[in-house]
């Protein structure tokens, strides 16, 4: 389902800023940040209600890291992991149950739902992974651990993999979230052309669907945090 953007040009400068990207990156932003605060507000030594909710995702995330590398050297990345997790859900989330389209112009979806937005967090984490891996190891070593073990030789297929980790992580996620998104629009669309006894009876499985997504979209989440941990923990782990 093709729409069009609501892109805002800077002047003549050339450079535009999709709003359909931005407004529901803004509104994730927020949502995440509301998490953080009211579920840490009133920390009590017996959680309950919100607190034992964020304690869940701590551990959560703090499973995903050891399972991947000892918490000595994963424990500095427990938020970067909580907030990939939580930004990434609630992401995914916002186009499931809300999808804006005024004449055309398609005003609101998930923003993961972009390549530009999952492979530029792609690009981040990946980034992320090479400064931690230099600051552990040193320049040379990092090199050497990574590009020139256990042969020299197999430098060009290195290089590779870290262009497919890449390329792979993001468009993993954007295809799994537009493909939902499609499918759901395009069964609402169906559902708006039929009379009522049939509209009913749809509705059902359009419903099961919807649940599907939601499904996906958090094994996403999941999915995309865990990798990120395996792809740090192989440049931080002294053992390669």
């Amino acid at each position: 389902m093709e729409h069009e953007q609501p892109i805002y040009w800077l002047g003549d400068t050339g450079i535009g800023f999709n709003l359909a990207n931005i407004l529901p990156m803004a509104a994730t932003f927020i949502i995440v940040l509301l998490i953080a605060i009211l579920c840490t507000r009133n920390l009590k030594l017996k959680p309950t209600g919100k607190q034992n909710f964020i304690e869940w995702i701590m551990d959560f995330v703090k499973n995903i890291i050891k399972s991947n590398m000892d918490w000595t050297t994963g424990g500095r990345f427990h938020v970067l992991g909580i907030t990939l997790l939580l930004y990434v859900f609630v992401a995914n989330m916002l186009g499931l149950f809300v999808n804006i389209t005024i004449d055309g112009t398609q005003w609101w979806k998930s923003p993961t739902a972009d390549p530009l937005i999952t492979l530029t967090l792609a690009v981040m984490v990946v980034g992320l992974t090479h400064l931690y891996g230099v600051k552990h190891h040193g320049m040379g070593k990092y090199l050497k651990n990574t590009y020139a073990t256990p042969y020299v030789f197999l430098l060009p297929f290195k290089l590779v993999e870290e262009f497919s980790n890449t390329l792979t992580l993001g468009l993993r996620l954007y295809g799994n979230i537009y493909a939902g998104e499609v499918l759901l629009t395009l069964i609402a669309t169906q559902l708006s052309h039929m009379n009522t006894g049939v509209y009913i009876l749809s509705y059902i499985p359009s419903v099961v669907w919807q649940g599907f997504s939601v499904f996906i979209g958090s094994i996403q989440a999941f999915i995309f945090t865990m990798l990120t941990m395996v792809y740090m923990a192989h440049k931080v782990n002294d053992e390669h």
